[in-house]
């Protein structure tokens, strides 16, 4: 369905503005509770600011969010080039040139602000039958923490395509960003988004996600950096026998705010779903917030999903929010299910391994390894996983220091 900047119905104009905290003892009135029933608008006024009381916002540090609650002035806060794979960029996309908005609906401010704010999208697009050896590789570095952006990026993989898109987030920047990835029947597509933000920066994106019959999408968010990361995905599988592998690392420091509202919706037949987010944590105040939602439509026969979000606390002051749920509509499907787990070391894995003569320094900072690589091994991407593997052990010498 295409987008539309119009204005959304009286029903969602006035859904948007509802704050469930202060009227849930209203006659009749039912909290938006599920990701599915949430309102949509491209306008930011019909959601007006988070308070921190809404469903959606209210482990969200919404203050210091506030920047990105209305649109930049001056759009000029965040440089994008090209590492490789320049040769795919199409023409830009204004409000209502297609694909823009045939799969995005803003969900929340931010969302909106994005939308609105970006005059012209980015436009990323795989041709037909093409497979595409090396990652398409964007750089988004940001020009300092006082500075602005909103951005809309379009990724596309027309039919029987294959590629990897990695978006690097570097520098400091008050960023906005929604990421639209459109999976056309029968292709493959990774889409990789990397936070390494400095301390200072503070990003918000919605990725919004439609893959077609036969397709895959295999998604992937890592953020270790930026004072404040909110990064939300939703993908819907459309397609008969579409199948979408969601997945998320995370390494939060004292002081960061890093968060994934996740949403997978199994909407075709014989569909196939996996989401599998793990996170560390070390420092006083360091926060990070997994919210998973996964929907089993009612057409959606055959269908096999499962979610999982693993956190390992590292240090006294921590705090990992973990929420996983699950909504099914048919009884005919092979399997699904939810898990979730927040710990602190395994002493078991210490004990074998300090047995074994190795010092508790050493044993403590394999267990991490062990934990964290499994999601980085899945990437693909020698280079970065490379990258990421000496950026984790990094993190890990600031424990022992």
């Amino acid at each position: 369905m295409a987008a539309s900047t119009t204005a959304p119905s009286e029903a969602q104009h006035t859904n948007a503005h509802i704050d469930p905290a202060a009227q849930v003892a209203d006659a009749g009135f039912v909290p938006v509770q599920t990701r599915s029933e949430r309102p949509h608008s491209f306008e930011p006024t019909d959601f007006g600011a988070p308070t921190g009381r809404e469903v959606n916002w209210k482990h969200t540090p919404v203050g210091q969010l506030s920047p990105l609650f209305r649109t930049a002035t001056s759009n000029d806060g965040v440089d994008v080039s090209f590492v490789s794979g320049g040769e795919y960029v199409a023409a830009g996309l204004a409000a209502g040139d297609a694909p823009r908005g045939e799969v995005f609906l803003a969900e929340d401010v931010t969302a909106a602000v994005a939308w609105q704010g970006s005059t012209e999208a980015l436009h990323v697009r795989i041709p037909r039958e093409e497979e595409v050896a090396e990652p398409i590789l964007v750089a988004l570095t940001g020009r300092g923490a006082d500075r602005r952006a909103d951005a809309h990026i379009v990724i596309e993989a027309l039919e029987h395509s294959a590629a990897t898109v990695v978006l690097q987030h570097k520098g400091s920047a008050q960023y906005a960003q929604n990421v639209e990835i459109i999976v056309r029947d029968g292709a493959k597509l990774t889409v990789v988004t990397v936070q390494q933000w400095d301390d200072d920066a503070v990003h918000a994106a919605a990725h919004q996600a439609r893959v077609g019959a036969d397709a895959t999408l295999k998604h992937f968010v890592v953020s270790f950096g930026g004072g404040v990361v909110r990064v939300n995905p939703s993908v819907e599988l459309a397609g008969s026998g579409s199948e979408g592998y969601l997945y998320g690392l995370s390494y939060a420091d004292a002081g960061q705010h890093l968060e994934s509202q996740v949403y997978l919706h199994h909407k075709g037949p014989h569909t196939k779903g996996d989401v599998l987010y793990k996170g560390a944590l070390q420092g006083e105040s360091a926060h990070s917030v997994w919210i998973g939602d996964v929907l089993i439509g009612a057409d959606a026969t055959g269908t096999d999903s499962y979610e999982a979000n693993r956190n390992l606390v590292l240090t006294e002051g921590a705090r990992a929010d973990s929420i996983p749920n699950l909504e099914i509509e048919t009884g005919d499907i092979l399997g699904a299910g939810h898990a979730s787990a927040t710990g602190r070391f395994d002493d078991e894995q210490l004990f074998y391994l300090q047995a074994r003569g190795i010092p508790e320094e050493e044993a403590r900072r394999l267990v991490v390894l062990g934990f964290l690589t499994d999601i980085v091994l899945r990437l693909g991407i020698p280079d970065l996983e490379a990258e990421l593997l000496a950026a984790i052990e990094a993190e890990l010498a600031e424990v022992d220091a």
